[in-house]
């Protein structure tokens, strides 16, 4: 930190545990099944308190120290010049800042060294960091010096926050879609590596210019304000329920207004939201409420509650997939006359609102010069059509006379034996599909049904390597298809995300979608090396089987990618695969 004292996340392999064992706190990973014993709120559907918003502001609440006196232009650390403060509550402050090294527009909690809950800030901020999950806003720094606490963490200009897309209205079906599914998605993630939100409402929850939805506090603000839970993925999940009932609905799904929302009308108890808005999607309204009612006790109609992220995953993967609504097309404006008429320059202007006779044109071609001509088209076009007449039976005579000598010539050299029709090709449905990952070690499994929604917009996507093309720390990365029976495949034809040197893609016949079969036990139909965006393997002799792994071999280098929460490196997303047989 250009020679300041001070931890960063820089050395965060080793600090979250340090900071564990020489505090006497816990790692947050034990937190997070822990009761607070500070007093304050778990429930957090309920606590509307700001978080640090990128233009929501706070209220103040004493907290437990003194908050740190800062202003506008203060440097943390000779480099991060705080601009704007965006939350100042309960002993600590957030804000937006500006890193003068990268120049780039950052977002900085602050509070005191001795506040009570400062260590803890530090190892989930330290946690969070480890993740590395690009659907979380991303923490940069993580630092104790001149008895501050600070943790530092993306700030997104073109994101925009629910609680502001929930102001104009509800969503719209696909869009809520999008979002529960990416969300519920993101925190089964974070929840396998032993990580919880605890604090997951609209103000955390942003939607990117590209339509992706990101995550922000991930740990980070449920440790500034003290919030713990004994059951961290079950509160997860019911907060991902009232995201969703909330875009549905534009209401908040408890009695207490929170968020700019209107909460539910007092002693009915939670309705389902197709019960407080007509026209909303059946399956959505049901998701909702699985999620909500965690104890069971939902309505006869409901499934089972989800009491899990990975669970409300699971049912959101089973549910039939919500297309985006057509493009709707404007009609041009009508054509408007002109009102500028020829001749009239140096007229005097009609008066407003006096109907102007429009002069009547002359009959056309009246004249003795006009009937001449008349006549002389008329002789045109019939000539015209007699020379058009004569070639075209012309044509049709001749085209009949080659059709005998074929199939004369047909008869005499091959007897009866026509040449066979073409067998049409025709594309086969798939199923189902699973990740294959003999090492161990998946990509992203929860994605890889988007690789045949009919949407090229999504994909699966591999993780970002740094040698390359050549896998070199795995043998490749794939996916299986079910075709749902045997079927014969004659080629694969894939979509691709980057292009450039190169993407190696197999095609094998598997008997079976388990990641614990062998690819020595599988037969090979064909690969291909492509540098662009597409690849289509052709198999020599058409194969039968139900089963079909996509193995990529080696894949080219990009970019960072943050629409598609990517890093640069030797990567790879497949967008839309379709078989054909």
């Amino acid at each position: 930190m250009d020679g300041e004292a001070g931890t960063t996340v820089a050395e965060r392999s080793t600090a979250a545990v340090d900071v564990a064992d020489n505090s006497g706190d816990e790692p947050l990973t034990a937190q997070a099944d822990q009761s607070t014993a500070d007093g304050v709120a778990k429930n957090r559907e309920r606590d509307t308190d700001s978080d640090e918003a990128q233009g929501s502001g706070g209220t103040e609440r004493p907290g437990k120290a003194s908050a740190p006196e800062l202003h506008s232009g203060h440097k943390l650390a000779r480099r991060y010049r705080l601009e704007d403060c965006v939350t100042r509550l309960d002993g600590f402050s957030s804000w937006r800042a500006v890193d003068e090294k990268l120049r780039r527009a950052v977002g900085v909690h602050v509070l005191p060294a001795d506040h009570t809950r400062a260590r803890s800030v530090l190892a989930a901020a330290r946690s969070s960091a480890l993740l590395g999950d690009p659907r979380f806003v991303q923490v940069l720094d993580a630092v104790e010096e001149n008895d501050l606490v600070y943790v530092v963490h993306e700030w997104l200009p073109d994101a925009t926050e629910l609680t502001t897309l929930l102001a104009a209205g509800p969503l719209e079906p696909h869009d809520a879609y999008q979002m529960v599914s990416q969300i519920a998605s993101a925190m089964a993630a974070a929840h396998r590596e032993g990580l919880a939100h605890l604090r997951l409402n609209p103000n955390a929850v942003l939607r990117t210019s590209t339509g992706q939805w990101r995550i922000r506090g991930l740990a980070v603000n449920a440790a500034l304000r003290g919030i713990g839970s004994d059951t961290p993925q079950r509160t997860d999940t019911e907060a991902i329920g009232a995201l969703l009932y909330a875009a549905l609905t534009q209401r908040w799904p408890y009695e207490s207004d929170a968020y700019g929302l209107s909460g539910l009308p007092k002693d009915i108890g939670l309705i389902a939201p197709d019960q407080v808005r007509a026209g909303i999607h059946r399956g959505l309204s049901e998701l909702a409420m699985r999620a909500l009612v965690n104890d069971g006790a939902t309505a006869s109609r409901h499934e089972a509650a989800c009491t899990t992220p990975e669970e409300l995953v699971k049912a959101i993967g089973e549910m039939p997939r919500i297309r985006p609504p057509e493009p709707t097309f404007t009609a041009p404006p009508e054509y408007q006359r002109t009102t500028y008429q020829q001749g009239t320059y140096g007229r005097p202007a009609p008066h407003p609102g006096v109907t102007q006779p429009v002069p009547t044109p002359p009959p056309p071609l009246q004249s003795r010069t006009g009937k001449a001509l008349k006549w002389a088209v008329s002789a045109l076009l019939i000539t015209a059509l007699g020379l058009g007449s004569w070639q075209l039976a012309d044509a049709l005579m001749d085209q009949g006379n080659k059709s005998e000598d074929t199939n004369q010539t047909q008869t005499t050299d091959g007897g009866d034996k026509n040449t066979p029709a073409p067998k049409p090709v025709r594309t086969l449905p798939i199923e189902d599909a699973a990740e294959y990952y003999p090492d161990g070690n998946p990509q992203h499994p929860d994605d890889v049904s988007k690789t045949y929604d009919g949407d090229t917009s999504t994909g699966w996507r591999t993780s970002s390597f740094l040698d390359g093309p050549k896998l070199v720390i795995k043998p490749g990365v794939g996916i299986v298809y079910d075709l749902g029976s045997a079927k014969e495949v004659s080629a694969a034809t894939l979509s691709l995300r980057y292009g450039g040197n190169h993407t190696a893609v197999e095609l094998y016949a598997t008997d079976s979608p388990s990641s614990s079969t062998p690819l020595s036990s599988m037969k090979e139909l064909g690969k291909v090396t492509t540098s662009s965006t597409s690849a289509k393997v052709t198999v020599g002799k058409p194969v039968k089987s139900r089963y079909v792994l996509v193995w990529l071999t080696a894949l080219p280098y990009s970019g960072d990618d943050p629409a598609n929460y990517s890093n640069r490196g030797y990567k790879q997303a497949i967008t839309e695969v379709k078989f054909t047989g």
